[in-house]
């Protein structure tokens, strides 16, 4: 058995690797700075190995570090879901949560939810951020992530399928008028694109009905690593983009954008929530997420 201060050590740990400096990790835990410094340095000394680079700015991981991390992450998580599970008012949400979601969608349909949540549990606390490449939640701490599309990244992960969202390519009228319409695939080499940008790579479009199908890389005229600003710059008339349909169903009904090749642009991209697996599912997560799915059984997402 480990003793307490090993115990203490290893929140130590976890809260530092989360951290930029010793400073941030002391103000976190409401210690000073050398009272961590000290305490890394004992479990450093005990585990015979090196868990931080340090320089005068910053610190971060080694790879005995990022190991220990991830085994140290996962055991205080099930250590608070076991708490978490205990007490008469266990089935609700309550605590910080923190959720990551794409940033258009989040923005327009999960926000609401979390908002309304909130309203009626007081004692939940959010941390929300919006990014659309995906994070891995035991290394960033997040609690929930909301994700578009396959689960490739994610086998380690719990999901809960929310919909799916079919992929439609549109452009706006006055760019139609000037460069035309594409009767075909073939025909969108010709045309300017606005595609996502993830990973230092433009993203590829979807071409058939499911997954299965082929994927289209376009031309990648303008690249942009946020949904919001690819919509505006197909309305601007910059060019074709490929998007879910419910971040452009409104331009498509007031006339802003257009959708081309509906024929054979029938791809359907599904959207999960993902958490890390853990033996106690905590009141809050399990809580948002069958808001979620209820939400999702009545066709929001769809």
């Amino acid at each position: 058995m480990l003793p307490v201060e090993s115990l203490n050590g290893l929140v130590t740990f976890v809260t530092t690797a989360r951290s930029a400096t010793f400073t941030e990790a002391a103000e976190t835990l409401g210690i000073s700075r050398s009272a961590v410094g000290k305490a890394i340095a004992r479990l450093e000394e005990r585990l015979g190995v090196r868990l931080f680079h340090r320089t005068t700015r910053r610190i971060s991981l080694t790879a005995d570090g990022q190991a220990y991390f991830a085994s140290c992450a996962t055991a205080l998580e099930e250590i608070a879901s076991a708490e978490a599970c205990l007490g008469s008012a266990s089935h609700l949400p309550a605590g910080r949560l923190r959720i990551d979601m794409p940033s258009s969608f989040g923005r327009l349909m999960i926000l609401p939810v979390l908002l309304r949540i909130c309203a009626e549990h007081p004692e939940l606390q959010l941390t929300m951020t919006f990014t659309d490449h995906f994070v891995d939640p035991v290394e960033e701490g997040i609690d929930l992530l909301i994700r578009f599309g396959g689960l490739d990244q994610a086998q380690h992960l719990v999901a809960r399928r929310l919909g799916t969202q079919q992929l439609i390519t549109c452009a706006s009228p006055a760019y139609l008028d000037r460069h035309g319409t594409p009767a075909t695939v073939d025909d969108l080499h010709a045309h300017r694109s606005i595609v996502g940008y993830r990973y230092g790579q433009p993203v590829a479009w979807r071409i058939g009905e499911d997954a299965g199908q082929a994927r289209f890389i376009p031309s990648g005229t303008h690249q942009l690593n946020d949904g919001d600003a690819v919509i505006e710059a197909a309305i601007a008339g910059l060019g074709i983009c490929q998007m879910p349909h419910f971040l452009v169903k409104r331009h498509l009904q007031s006339g802003a954008l257009q959708q081309v090749l509906g024929h054979c642009m029938q791809h359907h991209v599904e959207i999960h929530a993902l958490w890390p697996r853990t033996r106690h599912l905590r009141p809050k997560v399990r809580y948002v997420v069958d808001a979620l799915a209820t939400l999702a059984d009545a066709g929001a997402f769809d």
